[in-house]
């Protein structure tokens, strides 16, 4: 039996997950995305990132089904045509934009085609354009125009506690009409309510029709745990915080250490490593 029998569909975050410290797919991640293919299950992913900035995943990785940009706030086909998306309401999009600042962090608003920044030179621009090989567009405000296309807004800080902070206060603060979590501790993503993990991992259950129970879902950080509940099987990377491992199945190895690749082999194709 090449694949276990009761998975179908393995849907995975991608920075810190599939991709090493450099943001590179390793020879070992290709095989096993190979591996997959030839056992009948299908490879998904998912991130925080827009769309395009998951396009140089598609090809290497052969990717033929849905991909959830924006944790889900935009799902595209692997040719990038979208096949539906959810725009912040824009009184929720006003209140993160001020509740972010106010709290002292950064922010940055993606809209389905755009990245806008206010500093080209502020933390984590250039880090994030080459993660996504795209440009920010750089704008002296966010405009209400702006807002009202805002798929995602992030927080942005160094003072990593702070951003924590914030996650509490916008989950508090935005109740119901956000979903506000990090993606990495630098970053608190704020999106629609059914953008977030857990939507993703139903929403490709519904599409693919895959029972959720048939999924295993892989990732590294508190926004990854959303998925994992919605999964049969979940598998924290060893990069994750223990917070975040104690809400998996089963712990793989880090993602400087082909975590992803020994957890496919492990735990789902059942081979040896």
């Amino acid at each position: 039996m090449s694949g276990q029998r009761d998975i179908r569909l393995l849907l995975a975050d991608v920075d810190g997950t599939l991709v090493t410290q450099d943001k590179v797919l390793t020879d070992q991640t290709v095989a096993v995305a190979q591996g997959l293919r030839e056992a009948g299950i299908t490879l998904a992913i998912t991130s925080g990132r827009p769309p395009r900035g998951m396009s140089m995943l598609i090809t290497p990785l052969r990717l033929e089904g849905a991909i959830a940009g924006f944790n889900g706030g935009v799902f595209v086909h692997p040719d990038l045509s979208v096949i539906e998306s959810h725009i912040l309401d824009f009184a929720a999009a006003k209140s993160t934009l001020q509740l972010v600042l106010d709290q002292g962090l950064d922010a940055w608003v993606y809209t389905q085609k755009e990245w806008l920044v206010r500093d080209r030179k502020a933390p984590h621009v250039a880090r994030e354009t080459w993660t996504v090989k795209f440009d920010a567009k750089v704008v002296a405000s966010f405009t209400d125009a702006h807002l009202a296309d805002a798929v995602k807004i992030v927080g942005v800080s160094d003072d990593l506690d702070r951003v924590a902070a914030c996650e509490k206060l916008a989950q508090k603060q935005l109740g119901s009409n956000a979903s506000a979590a990090r993606s990495q501790p630098y970053y608190l993503d704020v999106t629609h309510p059914q953008a977030n993990k857990g939507a993703v991992a139903l929403t490709l259950s519904k599409l693919l029709n895959i029972p959720p129970e048939q999924m295993a879902t892989i990732g590294d950080m508190p926004n990854d745990v959303l998925m994992f509940r919605n999964s049969g099987l979940s598998i924290a990377m060893g990069n994750s915080s223990d917070e975040v491992k104690s809400q998996a199945t089963a712990v793989t190895d880090s993602n400087q250490n082909e975590g992803f690749a020994n957890a496919v082999r492990k735990f789902i194709l059942r081979t040896a490593g």
